[in-house]
């Protein structure tokens, strides 16, 4: 018997339940392959004792529409950067990733089937180079990644998004008020520019585009007669003014490399009545709202041809890829050209024409 071991790693994400049922689905049709999976990314295998659960047709029953991962996930630490606490209380950490290869190897694992963003993948491409056979399975729900033309959990993220900016318009007509929408994405505005778009949104600031403050004052004024009337602005996190920095915020939790961004809804309203804005101004942040609950259809649709494709990957010994969607075909790529570069918003992107031509600013 083979054994194929998957694990999820980074932010959850609306569909990875679909991609594990999807992978021991099509695994069960060949018969002589187990499926395990790794609780919380590599530390499953890592952990003493370690925690592996096995995968087969009864364990993922049902769970396609699921948000979440029945095999938890975690953005902290990792292989490479597993944190040790001294005895003085600081934080160090160590390379890992000879003795996970090794007790991979004892486990008899075959292949691993790692589902992540950019980050998990880049850990799957430094793994692949150390003699592992392991396939990537893009996730993300920023959309950032520059190989595949969507990533699942992303379409979700918009719809989430685009029903906060509906709920926000009618309460922002009611009180005659500005709305700052504040949703995720740390270096590409994909999630606020589709959500501006559809839910028809005044101002849209996005981190490729910076922000002159007073453009975006210029904006709002234009939306009120003689003090009555509405603006809904959406805001990425990782938005910045022309001549300012990112809303960043030090993360409590060691062994967490990422940066934690957040704060910007509240920074630009701040910016707003400095620049001397005089309406009322509330500010909302949808933060981990965008990354739960259930999944829509076109995401478990996708989720599931990933998943598929995947486990054939691993039967094709495709090792070092990752699967990809290029309209209208779900393909595989090398994973180090798929990490090589984000899919940032490209300002003459034919949607960011699309909402300038609707009257979205981009206060530029």
């Amino acid at each position: 018997m083979k054994r194929v071991l998957v694990l999820t790693g980074g932010g959850d994400c609306p569909g990875l339940n679909a991609v594990i049922r999807a992978i021991v689905k099509r695994a069960a049709k060949e018969r002589d392959w187990e499926v395990v999976g790794s609780i919380q990314a590599f530390n499953g295998v890592l952990w003493e004792p370690t925690e592996i659960r096995i995968l087969d047709e009864r364990a993922v029953a049902g769970i396609h529409y699921m948000g979440g991962t029945i095999i938890e996930t975690t953005n902290v630490g990792g292989p490479f950067a597993w944190p040790i606490k001294n005895k003085d209380g600081t934080i160090t950490t160590v390379d890992r990733s000879d003795e996970l290869i090794r007790k991979l190897q004892f486990m008899g694992i075959d292949a691993v089937i790692n589902i992540g963003g950019d980050g998990s993948q880049r850990i799957s491409q430094a793994l692949f180079e150390k003699g592992l056979n392991i396939i990537g399975v893009p996730k993300t729900i920023d959309n950032d990644l520059s190989a595949t033309d969507a990533t699942f959990g992303f379409q979700t993220a918009v719809q989430i998004a685009t029903e906060a900016v509906d709920k926000l318009v009618t309460t922002a007509a009611s009180h005659n008020r500005v709305f700052i929408l504040e949703v995720m994405g740390r270096d590409a505005g994909w999630i606020a520019l589709h959500s501006a778009v559809a839910g028809g949104a005044d101002i849209c600031l996005i981190p490729e585009i910076p922000y002159d403050i007073n453009v975006v004052v210029e904006k709002v004024n234009s939306r009120f007669t003689r003090d009555r009337g509405f603006a809904i602005i959406v805001i990425a996190e990782g938005a910045k003014s022309k001549n300012g920095t990112v809303s960043l915020r030090e993360h409590e939790i060691s062994g967490f490399k990422n940066a934690r961004y957040g704060g910007v809804a509240a920074l630009l309203r701040e910016q707003l009545i400095a620049a001397g804005c005089r309406y009322d101004i509330r500010e909302t942040v949808l933060g981990h709202l965008q990354r739960g609950g259930v999944p829509i259809a076109y995401d478990r649709v996708l989720a599931t041809q990933y998943g598929v494709k995947a486990f054939e990957l691993v039967l094709e010994e495709k090792f070092g890829h990752m699967v990809a969607y290029r309209h209208p075909n779900v393909i595989s790529v090398p994973i180090i050209d798929a990490v090589s570069r984000y899919n940032t918003v490209d300002v003459n992107h034919s949607l960011v024409k699309t909402a300038m031509g609707i009257g979205i600013s981009f206060g530029e």
